[in-house]
């Protein structure tokens, strides 16, 4: 049973979140949880994931996890936003509407602003655009009205960054031509991600459970392999495995099968449990902690509150190649997992810019 005040992270300075906020608009049918983590360095930032969880305890334990890797991840990007995140519970093509958006919109409102959000799984720009009809504290919207569109541009190219990096770390080279690259996962940041490493002569691997997005991918690079199951794309003579479907799929049974040397992807929470960061240390394998990879997103929907700029969105996402590197390098000096050295270095920036907001600023 998940609770709002247990802490989940032993090892972790910011274990439970600051606020907890139980949504719900019976007309509507929306029913929804805000999690907001942290405001140490600003207001949350933290995208609406749209999903049909099979009870609320799963909604729980997932917002509570994805607002805390929110505030990591924001520190990590050098951003002055916390970390929050919210979860609608619902299949989201039966059950999403205008007045359930709206409704939704109501509540964040009556946050004054330490929540904002953003697009996720089974939210898009255009949902964005109803929400902002209730709140200001929105971001991702269309850019027809003021928004810079489609976040997974800069995702993918965080990830494929973060990659970079961490290829050249294990490789002593930043190119990935010639290496085995599989994708679990081929939505909006996969797809993208295929079109990077092909665009660097790497030979791709993909599962996902949507044959559509399969032929979506093929349709562009035919050249592109498919696995028939997520474990015969484990099972393969990969060089990097990347994950960019839902969290949790670096379990135990990923590790005993994967010969990736690298793993790299851009889904949410990949560690199935505290400990898998050990496993893999042990097999010998290079993770890219997701919070850091993947922060290409919430760099360009930040940038959007101030008036969006892609050339400046996009020189900041390219920043997560050197941010990928200082934490490797880290990791290897202090002996520890890459997860826990950058957990080291976001605890260190909210610490050290956090304490500033206790300065007394007269209004």
């Amino acid at each position: 049973m998940t609770t709002v005040f247990e802490t989940r992270h032993a090892d972790g300075q910011l274990t439970t979140p600051e606020q907890v906020v139980f949504c719900q608009d019976s007309k509507s049918g929306l029913r929804a949880i805000i999690a907001i983590h942290s405001t140490a360095l600003g207001p949350a930032l933290g995208g609406t994931r749209f999903y049909p969880y099979p009870d609320e305890n799963s909604a729980l334990a997932d917002v509570l996890n994805l607002s805390r890797a929110m505030t990591y991840k924001n520190a990590l990007a050098s951003l002055d936003h916390g970390g929050g995140k919210a979860v609608i519970i619902g299949d989201p093509a039966q059950v999403k509407s205008e007045p359930l958006l709206r409704a939704y919109g109501r509540f964040i409102e009556s946050l004054s602003g330490r929540y904002i959000t953003a697009c996720d799984i089974g939210t898009y720009t255009e949902d964005m655009d109803v929400i902002a009809r209730e709140t200001s504290h929105v971001t991702g919207r269309t850019v027809p009205n003021g928004g810079a569109g489609d976040s997974s541009v800069l995702t993918a190219r965080g990830v494929f960054a973060g990659m970079q990096a961490t290829a050249e770390h294990v490789w002593g080279s930043t190119s990935l031509s010639g290496r085995t690259v599989g994708i679990e996962g081929v939505g909006k940041v996969g797809s993208r991600l295929v079109d990077h490493l092909i665009a660097d002569d790497a030979l791709v691997v993909v599962f996902d459970t949507s044959d559509s997005a399969i032929a979506r991918v093929r349709s562009r690079h035919p050249q592109v392999m498919v696995a028939a199951s997520r474990r015969e794309l484990l099972a393969s003579p990969l060089d990097v495995y990347s994950p960019c479907a839902l969290g949790g799929a670096v379990n135990d049974e990923a590790v005993d099968v994967l010969s990736a040397r690298i793993i790299c992807g851009g889904a949410n929470n990949q560690l199935a449990h505290p400990g898998v960061e050990k496993m893999l240390a042990d097999h010998g394998t290079v993770y890219a902690p997701d919070y850091v990879v993947n922060a290409g997103g919430v760099i360009q929907v930040a940038d959007e509150l101030h008036g969006f700029s892609f050339e400046r969105a996009s020189a900041r996402a390219e920043q997560i190649f050197t941010t990928t590197r200082q934490i490797l390098v880290a990791a290897d000096e202090d002996g520890v997992p890459p997860a826990v050295a950058a957990d080291r270095l976001a605890e260190h920036r909210i610490a050290e810019v956090g304490r500033l907001r206790g300065i007394y600023l007269r209004t």
